[in-house]
């Protein structure tokens, strides 16, 4: 049957978008179909990988009467205001609602110039392309919630960045793309009829429940900010930086968006940054919830008109609803580092003993992920002397184990286990891997990318096939800096 989309967005007023004209690529063709995922979403994998189907794909061939569009957006970008930003390099092609009676959008990047390109050539690297349907991926395989890639297309063209580097488009999928900075957009033009419908589109997509309640503006904000507080907790707890958590980056529907220059931290150290763009730490990993929070305040400023008629009145509603942020996000972080731990109840002791490990992982450069594998392991095993030397054999570490040992007994052993199983992946999209292979793929070798994909897609899951996945990078493997894709 024909790929069927709509496109709901499109049939707001023009001011919320800009149509987009085909670009046909030279030489379009399927690097990858994410198979499952498109049986899931119901699309028939014979028409998706049919001419048509990599036409449309790629951005070039659209079925007769949809409307693919660029959605306009501001942000602050690093804490500097940009009044109108925009999908520069991507589009909107449409939404599909899936068997299960959700609405996806499927979305392009690096499928050519638009209106808001801003001066730029609308693509996107086949690295860059590929860093984003790995990581995204991966995130899925660990619980968080995200958009998703579903295919890669190559373009047939070189583009130029630092050296000319093949092109292509990926096409992925997301509950929807409306961001802070959508918000943003409507307010700084002051414009309350567009956010008003803004709001009513998003509450029917996202939360129709809140459409009902007393002050629907306030009760979006305050699911948002409840999706956003448990989302970040969720990278904390496997050590991701999203790297460029602009407004502009941060998804109402509570789903990691853009992944530039994410990256896994290796060693721990709460002040890790990978951006190369991020000369001041401003999104390091142990900022990212005040940086969470710092851009909820922007969406409640842009709701402002919407909350009330009385500016005081409505602030202060705002800002009610923002004090409660840094419980729900602890309480979050609480429960998922307590699980990590094998804890079943995080009690009033707890947070000091789950700060206590990080501070020694901290001292000797311990690397995240490995560090609460080995836990785990020993603790199923009975047997921590890996982790022993990790620490040095340290007396403090010792004292941390004891501790430790004794909070457990409050615990069944099983339980322990099967907390610890789930919360500590083996394998995540380690950087030097990822770099690995995109570096193998733009010489035209897709076998690492392949291969990293399937460790990544069952994190918690033993491979025996694939052990060396597990290991933190030696000295020379280092990645240090994850650079934006454009």
């Amino acid at each position: 049957m024909p790929i069927e989309l709509t496109n709901s967005y499109a049939e707001l007023p023009e001011r919320f978008y800009a149509p987009v004209q085909p670009a046909t690529p030279p030489e379009a063709s399927l690097i990858k179909l994410n198979g499952p995922l498109a049986e899931r979403l119901g699309f028939s994998l014979p028409e998706l990988t049919s001419p048509a189907g990599i036409g449309l794909l790629a951005g070039a061939d659209f079925p007769r009467g949809l409307t693919p569009v660029a959605m306009v957006y501001a942000g602050h970008q690093f804490g500097s205001w940009a009044p109108r930003l925009g999908d520069g390099r991507a589009m909107l092609l449409g939404e599909i609602m899936a068997p299960s009676g959700v609405v996806f959008d499927l979305h392009l990047k690096g499928s050519g110039p638009t209106q808001y390109s801003r001066g730029g050539d609308g693509k996107a690297t086949l690295g860059a392309v590929l860093r984003e349907y790995l990581v995204s991926e991966a995130m899925f395989g660990l619980g968080i919630p995200t958009t998703r890639a579903l295919a890669v297309i190559a373009t047939g063209e070189q583009i130029m960045r630092e050296k000319p580097l093949p092109s292509a488009v990926l096409a992925r999928i997301a509950q929807s793309h409306i961001r802070v900075g959508t918000f943003q957009y409507f307010y700084g033009q002051k414009d309350r009829e567009a956010l008003k419908l803004l709001l009513n589109f998003v509450l029917a997509r996202h939360c129709p429940e809140a459409m009902e309640a007393e002050n629907p503006a306030l009760s979006l904000l305050k699911t948002v900010m409840e999706r956003q507080a448990d989302l970040v907790a969720s990278w904390m707890q496997m050590g991701f930086i999203h790297g460029v958590m602009n407004t502009d980056n941060m998804s109402i529907s509570g789903e990691t968006i853009d992944y530039g220059p994410c990256a896994f931290m290796d060693a721990y150290h709460p002040a890790t940054v990978f951006s190369s763009i991020d000369q001041q730490g401003r999104y390091a990993w142990a900022n990212q919830p005040a940086m969470a929070h710092w851009n909820l305040a922007q969406l409640a400023q842009s709701l402002l008109p919407l909350i009330g008629s009385d500016p005081k009145q409505a602030a202060e509603a705002a800002q009610q609803v923002l004090d409660g942020f840094s419980d729900q996000f602890q309480a979050a972080y609480e429960t998922r580092f307590a699980r990590k731990l094998g804890l079943g109840q995080f009690g009033s002791h707890d947070g000091a003993l789950i700060q206590s490990l990080m501070a020694e992982m901290q001292e000797v450069g311990a690397d995240f992920t490995q560090c609460f594998r080995l836990l785990t392991k020993g603790w199923q095993q009975d047997d921590l002397s890996e982790l022993r030397v990790v620490f040095g054999n340290s007396s403090a570490f010792e004292h941390w184990l004891t501790r430790w040992k004794n909070r457990l007994k409050q615990d069944d052993p099983a339980e322990v286990r099967t907390r610890m199983a789930s919360a500590n992946p083996i394998y995540i999209a380690r950087n030097h891997r990822v770099e690995q292979a995109i570096d193998a793929a733009n010489d035209g070798d897709f076998t690492l990318f392949e291969t990293l994909l399937k460790v990544v897609a069952k994190p918690f899951e033993e491979q025996t096939e694939f052990d060396e996945y597990e290991n933190a990078p030696r000295e020379d493997e280092v990645v240090r800096e994850t650079y934006c894709g454009t």
